[in-house]
């Protein structure tokens, strides 16, 4: 029997608002994402809002709530405002999230920025993003001051761990003005222009964009998120759990078996590598959704098979829609993302002709309109332009079909088609043909140029341990498989594991670099 979404999310957030609304005498105050999340820490103060599993502690609403508004009077006094930029860079802490909370509060824009980046590639991010004061790690003040030099912007920097040179969290939080912290109130604004939210990202294409996100496309969007599972019992806590220590197989493991959580939503390469690697019991998770990156329907038979739930769902989502745009039904058909989330609409358009595709069945690049869809690129209207038509519709760059009930299909981006004569070659299919090879643990296609044939297709793979594969069973089995314009003429590679980002997503740059120069059989 198929169980459809219930509404118990948006009816929850609908009295919260309410309230918020019935309090403040602003009716927009409704899409007001720092006054929400106030009133919900003071609503229950007692619950356990966050417990690092990397250190055991744990703290509740309350200390949140206090140790937030005692930040927001700390940056208010320091002169920060609405419209500010906030740089957040740190391991997920219990600390992480008190500028995170003051942030909404004042309306200072907030960009969380990868901890591994170096000197260069955070210049490029901080010219682009313009931050006026930066909260890290003591360990990054050296390569933060360096870029801060190369981008040639002045931020203050706080640390959230003791420094000698620079201000920290603990600093700020001594607030002596008692009277300060009790008639705190959130800096008023207009929920749907004001930006809460800068967030990277660079596509295919390497290069760094920022997202600007309002308070208004992120209280619209994350109910949503809820709504792909036990929505019925909402608010009641889905368990998940945070950690500040790296995510070796081993700590993934001593999460799992310590707080049991219920939900994990995570890469395909990421709950691949947990699955062969982490001693631990997956059963506990009770819903399973995987996105990020590509995921074949064999990916999911094999979670099903070691989580022993039904409830794995493939993903589609995009900063600059504020997060997902889709929502399944259970059971969930077969190899579909889903279907678009009330919020959206959303068509097929042909990318060489522009032409709607009004065709089940047919390919087309994704295009969406809606409250979601982000305001623009931070710093970047020529981009901002390429992206968003003057009638509010986003070209997503994805490559989909659809069947008769709008169940959308992704098939890949529109930039990582190879050309082979003429003959459009998606690198995900080809990867999920090889996928099925018993001894193959992952696999990732790109592309070689020829001046003669466009490109030569190159499997990059990584074997399961104990397994021997060789390079001419992964070309027959793609030969028996798929036609002549998708044959891997540039070779197989075989690795010890494929490049990733920081976020579990196959690094698809790197990885043509790494075609170039490595041996292929």
């Amino acid at each position: 029997m198929t169980r459809r979404t219930y509404d118990a999310v948006h009816w929850y957030m609908n009295d919260v608002a309410s309230r918020v609304v019935a309090k403040t005498g602003i009716p927009s105050d409704r899409h007001h994402l720092g006054k929400l999340i106030l009133h919900c820490f003071q609503d229950d103060p007692d619950f356990v809002s966050q417990i690092d599993g990397g250190t055991g502690q744990s703290e509740t609403s309350g200390s949140v709530l206090d140790r937030s508004i005692r930040c927001a009077v700390s940056l208010t006094n320091m002169g920060l405002k609405k419209g500010d930029v906030m740089v957040l860079m740190g391991p997920n802490h219990l600390d992480f999230c008190i500028p995170h909370y003051a942030a909404l509060y004042t309306g200072i824009m907030i960009a969380s920025i990868d901890i591994t980046l170096g000197p260069y590639e955070l210049s490029q991010l901080f010219h682009t993003n313009r931050p006026n004061i930066i909260f890290c790690q003591s360990e990054k003040t050296a390569d933060i001051e360096k870029a801060l030099q190369m981008s040639k912007v002045d931020a203050k920097i706080v640390t959230f761990d003791k420094d000698s040179k620079y201000t920290t969290l603990a600093d700020l939080l001594e607030i002596k003005d008692e009277d300060a912290i009790q008639n705190f109130k959130p800096t008023d604004l207009d929920p749907e222009d004001a930006v809460a939210y800068l967030t990277s990202t660079s596509g295919t294409t390497g290069v760094p964009k920022t997202a600007m996100l309002t308070y208004k496309n992120l209280t619209m969007a994350v109910p949503y998120i809820w709504c792909n599972h036990h929505s019925i019992n909402f608010p009641t806590p889905t368990k998940m759990a945070i950690t500040s220590a790296p995510l070796t197989p081993e700590h993934f493991a001593d999460l799992v078996n310590t707080y049991k959580p219920t939900f994990i939503g995570t890469s395909p390469t990421l709950m691949l590598t947990m699955m062969s690697k982490a001693k631990c019991d997956f059963s506990c998770f009770e819903i399973v959704m995987l996105g990020g990156s590509a995921v074949t329907q064999e990916i999911v038979d094999q979670v099903k098979q070691i989580t022993k739930t039904d409830e794995v769902y493939i993903m589609y989502g995009m900063s600059e829609v504020s997060g997902l745009t889709v929502q399944h039904e259970y059971p969930a058909l077969p190899g579909s993302c889903g279907r678009p989330i009330g919020a959206i609409e959303i068509k097929l358009v042909d990318p060489e002709t522009g032409k709607d595709i009004t065709e089940p069945n047919v390919l087309g690049e994704l295009w969406i309109r809606g409250p979601l869809v982000f305001k623009g690129y931070h710093n970047n209207p020529e981009v901002t332009k390429q992206t968003l038509t003057e009638d509010g519709w986003l070209k997503s760059g994805d490559i989909f079909y659809r069947d008769h009930s709008w169940n959308l299909f992704f098939i890949d981006r529109y930039k990582l088609l190879l050309k082979y004569r003429n003959h459009q070659v998606s690198p995900l299919e080809i990867e999920a043909v090889i996928m099925r090879h018993p001894g193959v643990f992952q696999a990732a296609v790109t592309g070689i140029p020829d001046k003669e044939c466009g490109d030569l297709v190159v499997a990059c793979v990584v074997p399961k341990p104990g397994c021997s594969v060789t390079a001419q069973e992964i070309k027959d089995l793609v030969k028996e498989s798929l036609t002549d314009s998708k044959q891997l003429r540039g070779g197989v590679i075989f690795l010890k594991e494929l490049p990733e980002t920081s976020v579990s997503k196959i690094d698809r740059k790197k990885l043509k670099e790494m075609a170039l120069t490595l041996p292929r059989e």
